[in-house]
């Protein structure tokens, strides 16, 4: 049987522990700050992007791979007799599954695979995929199945405020201003077909309680949680108000892992500082 490579978007955002532990590797998107282009998570951080727009009032614009770029990335294995599983960022939010799939196409024995998420909901896609290629499955399979599990994968986040997404041309002045004057915080929806974001519920108040509910909402409205991790991801916030997450969710469910992590520039330059989601799955 073929060894296969695991790789994905570095959208995923998976610290550098849960890739060494479950071999994954990943393909940076791009980070453009004018004529100035970066790779995502590799010489730019979210810390920096936070530094400029403090500066000059300036956001960055993100981009996939070029075809080019994954002909490129996944030669090194299929050369080698490899087969590659990728995950790709939801094809409704980006260019990215489509160009891995025309290196596909080019280069053979690579099974992209559209995640319909963004952040760690293609996180733990990923982790689905690492334990099944341990134990022994064909990457065929593999790719069937992780497919078939996106329909589970529950991802949604708080915006503490709108002034990235309107700076962002991504909501009205008129929104950001009456948001952030009356302290509301939308719960941002991920659709897992695509990948592509709405609003959900409005909360209202300091950011703490906020996450409060809306972590006892999330896991409380639904009676078929998968009860083998969850993700607490963020974007840059506190201590304190992931050890509130954290707990609120150890009161309503025993999950077997809780895993936090820090999302990566790409999701980072259109949320801001202070959005902080769960991520999880289903049944």
């Amino acid at each position: 049987m073929k060894k296969i490579i695991l790789s994905a978007d570095s959208t995923c955002d998976l610290d550098d522990p849960l890739k060494e532990k479950y071999q994954v590797n990943c393909l940076p998107l791009h980070i453009h700050f004018g004529d100035k282009e970066y790779k995502d998570g590799v010489d730019i951080t979210p810390d920096d992007i936070y530094d400029i727009y403090e500066k000059n009032h300036t956001l960055p614009k993100t981009s996939a791979p070029n075809p080019l770029e994954y002909i490129e990335y996944f030669k090194k294995w299929t050369d080698e007799g490899y087969e590659v599983i990728h995950l790709s960022i939801g094809s409704g939010i980006s260019s990215s599954f489509q160009n891995s799939c025309i290196a596909a196409q080019e280069l053979g024995n690579v099974y992209p695979i559209d995640s319909g998420n963004l952040s760690t909901g293609i996180g733990l896609l990923v982790i689905e995929a690492a334990e099944r290629i341990a134990k022994g499955m064909p990457a065929a399979q593999i790719c069937q199945e992780i497919n078939a599990l996106k329909a589970k994968v529950q991802s949604s986040f708080i915006i503490d405020s709108l002034t990235y997404l309107y700076e962002g041309g991504r909501c009205s002045a008129l929104a950001a201003l009456g948001a952030n004057l009356l302290n509301i915080k939308p719960c941002i929806e991920v659709d897992n077909s695509s990948g592509k974001m709405s609003v959900g519920k409005k909360y209202r108040g300091a950011l703490s309680r906020v996450l409060q509910q809306y972590t006892r909402d999330k896991l409380t409205e639904r009676t078929d949680l998968k009860y083998d991790r969850i993700f607490i991801t963020h974007s840059g916030t506190s201590a304190e108000n992931i050890d509130l997450v954290r707990k609120t969710i150890e009161e309503i469910v025993d999950f077997k892992e809780i895993l936090v992590t820090r999302a990566g520039c790409t999701i980072s330059s259109h949320c801001g500082p202070n959005t902080l989601g769960i991520l999880f799955m289903t049944n």
